[in-house]
């Protein structure tokens, strides 16, 4: 269990990215979902002991985050948004590389370390490739291989299908939901689809804040019954947008589709539809001033 409370940054240009946020977060996948600059990567590299906080605690499992870090660098992997690699070393040698630093001596147990990750993470057969001619997503998974060594408690990955397409972006979700079942991991995305397919628990992080958290079923839940759709023209996209609580757009075959939060039918040409965690990110964004149609154009 990671056990997050009352977590505060802020910047030196005065920017306050976390503002006392508090989570409990179990073993399995938890999903961190917000839009850019909603404070998500500030978190992650908090909790990677990247850099410090100003107020709160973090606790794992009896170790104190924020205090201890050389005691959670060794129970941790941690895959950043920008994992940069060595284009001219091939994946098995660089992490081989990684496992040294990880305090794998043995030379004989480091290569059976090595070759299991390869073979995990399904890059084996081209361990002897340079790195640089790897596809991005082939790369997210070296990014895993690394982050698995040393057989972490804890395993953060930051916008880990951003640009893939969508085999990899298949693959390497697998793949984190396999790894999930034992350790806690900790996946920050903007990408809602990704929450909803791999995650038992859940939070929406919006300007530095928690706005809601619990099991994706659950938020949906809360919405039952009161999402609306209708496509629309776009000349009278404004004009629904000052009418009824939109939630969310998207261009379907040169019209509008308006997504609609309402408890009774909000109006002529409305029709029903089972909310979905898309819908409840959007609504949540919405009440604290964020743009509907801006992350709507994000998410797609």
């Amino acid at each position: 269990m990671l056990t997050i409370r009352n977590l505060s940054k802020t910047y030196a240009n005065g920017v306050q990215a976390l503002r006392d946020v508090s989570l409990n977060i179990p073993r399995g996948m938890f999903g961190l979902l917000g839009p850019n600059g909603a404070g998500k990567s500030t978190l992650m590299r908090t909790l990677a002991t990247l850099q410090e906080a100003d107020a709160g605690e973090v606790n794992l499992d009896g170790i104190d985050v924020l205090r201890q870090k050389d005691e959670v660098r060794k129970v941790l992997g941690y895959l950043p948004q920008e994992f940069g690699v060595y284009p001219k070393i091939s994946a098995e040698t660089m992490l081989d590389h990684f496992a040294r630093l990880k305090g794998i001596a043995d030379n004989r147990e480091r290569h059976e370390v090595v070759a299991a990750l390869l073979r995990q993470t399904n890059l084996y057969d081209v361990r002897k490739r340079k790195l640089g001619t790897f596809s991005g997503g082939m790369r997210q998974r070296f990014g895993i291989a690394q982050a698995l060594l040393g057989e972490p408690r804890l395993i953060i990955v930051d916008e880990p299908t951003a640009g893939l397409d969508p085999e990899e972006r298949n693959r390497f979700l697998n793949l984190l939901s396999e790894i999930g079942e034992n350790v806690v991991v900790i996946l920050s995305t903007h990408i809602v689809e990704d929450v909803t397919d791999l995650c038992s628990r859940m939070a929406i992080i919006a300007q530095g804040e928690v706005r809601l958290a619990g099991a994706p079923r659950e938020v949906i839940a809360g919405l039952n019954d009161q999402v609306w759709e209708k496509v629309v023209d776009k000349v009278d996209l404004a004009e629904h947008q000052a009418s009824y609580r939109v939630i969310s757009t998207r261009l379907l075959a040169g019209r509008t589709r308006l997504h609609v939060v309402s408890a009774e039918r909000p109006g002529e040409g409305f029709e029903p539809v089972p909310a979905g965690l898309e819908d409840v990110y959007f609504h949540t964004l919405r009440a604290v001033g964020q743009p509907a149609v801006g992350a709507a154009a994000e998410a797609a």
